[in-house]
């Protein structure tokens, strides 16, 4: 019997050790070259290790385990694979008579089949299988290829009512408790809840942490986005958000003011002259904040479309590491949420992270009369060991600026 080991691979530095959350294929199942086997939990985003050989699926790990990177998961045996092909390989030589079948000499059964894991992708993403060039062995279409071939096609307009669909799918899941009811239940802390609370936690204790309010009068925002919008769609297919006018506000002021945008590193203090900006996103495991590279040479475009990618790979699950890594600065918006003030916490080696909240109508006093705007309340939270407080109030009043006058972002002043 030819016995294939599959082991946990090396998904970065900084992770040695993963959960085993649960099996796609059952035990002793025939499984394909590059099929989804199982999903792992890392400290940063779940994944899916896929199929090195075909054959008969091993299980080894179990469900909720803590593995290390390099300790075997399951075992293949591929002898299984090779009965099986062999079965299935006489059919497809059978058809002789048409003469396309010529390039079968080159080409194979694989040549141009997207793994399920792609195909699901691809199907997602709207990209014809057809359009895509298989890396993988005999020229299958792999995970990877389908994700470049997704990321590289322009996202359709229409995708965008799919969203919603996904915050329905865990409201389902427990069923409501009978009035009256006292049962309790115990989970286990998934790998990205512990990560996330370990941080935090570092964060309160290892920083000297303060956080600095202003508001925003949002109106000239409002107004740009109502004038603008639809011939923004037309031209680029997707709408104008509050995110990027924000995220393009910030790195404009973080790079006229380095210390914000200054990581602590043991003695020294790391200073950046790009924005690569974290933007918080709310997903089914937890919070993620992949960041956006180099915010300040991008356009508004730009930038929604890149949030609008990250987001989807986000809810889904399909985040790499390198997508997840990095950041020199984090947006947060608990606005969107309804929360009118709060306090966020730093995205440690970070120095600080800007918080949007819920844009209200209050009365604010404008040239001495009494006027009823929407405003949104901003919170700053800044590491104290790196940023002064005179640097964070002009920091905060700097981006103030920009949002209530936005024609300087347009103008670069």
């Amino acid at each position: 019997m030819a016995v294939v080991e599959l082991k946990i691979p090396n998904l970065g530095e900084s992770i040695s050790s993963v959960t085993f959350a649960k099996w796609l294929k059952p035990d002793g199942s025939t499984v394909g070259m590059d099929e989804p086997l199982c999903e792992i939990e890392t400290e940063k985003a779940n994944q899916e290790l896929s199929a090195d050989s075909a054959g008969k699926l091993i299980w080894v790990a179990k469900e909720g385990e803590d593995l290390a990177v390099g300790a075997v998961f399951a075992k293949i045996d591929t002898d299984a694979a090779g009965a099986e092909t062999g079965s299935k390989d006489k059919p497809a030589a059978t058809p002789a008579p048409p003469p396309a079948t010529a390039p079968a000499a080159t080409t194979n059964y694989a040549t141009g089949t997207p793994s399920p894991a792609a195909a699901k992708i691809l199907a997602e993403g709207g990209v014809d299988p057809a359009s895509v060039g298989g890396t993988g062995r005999d020229g299958r279409i792999t995970k990877d290829d389908a994700q470049k071939a997704v990321a590289a096609t322009p996202p359709p307009t229409t995708t965008a009512p799919a969203a919603p669909a996904t915050p329905a799918t865990p409201a389902t899941t427990t069923a409501p408790s009978a009035p009256g009811s006292r049962n309790e239940r115990r989970e286990r802390l998934s790998r990205m809840r512990r990560t996330i609370a370990k941080r935090l936690v570092s964060a309160k204790n290892n920083t000297a942490m303060l956080t600095t309010f202003n508001e925003v009068d949002m109106t000239a925002v409002m107004e740009l986005r109502e004038k603008y919008q639809e011939a923004f769609v037309k031209k680029y297919g997707i709408k104008l958000g509050f995110m990027s006018i924000f995220a393009k506000a910030c790195a404009k002021v973080l790079l006229e003011m380095p210390d914000v945008n200054a990581s602590l590193d043991g003695d020294d203090i790391i200073y950046h002259d790009y924005a690569d900006i974290s933007i918080a996103i709310s997903t089914p495991n937890g919070l993620v904040v992949p960041p956006l590279r180099n915010v300040e040479s991008r356009n508004f475009a730009e930038i929604e479309l890149q949030l609008k990618e990250l987001s989807a790979k986000a809810r889904e699950g399909r985040l790499t590491m390198e997508e997840m890594s990095g950041g020199t600065f984090t947006i947060t918006n608990g606005g969107i949420f309804g929360s009118l003030m709060s306090t966020p916490i730093l995205n440690e080696p970070q120095s600080a992270i800007l918080g949007m909240h819920a844009i209200k109508d209050r009365p604010i006093v404008v040239n001495g009369e009494i006027k009823i705007r929407p405003m949104m309340y901003l919170a700053l939270s800044y590491d104290h060991r790196v940023i002064d407080g005179s640097t964070s109030v002009t920091f905060l009043v700097k981006v103030k600026n920009l949002i209530e006058d936005p024609v300087q972002l347009l103008l670069d002043l």
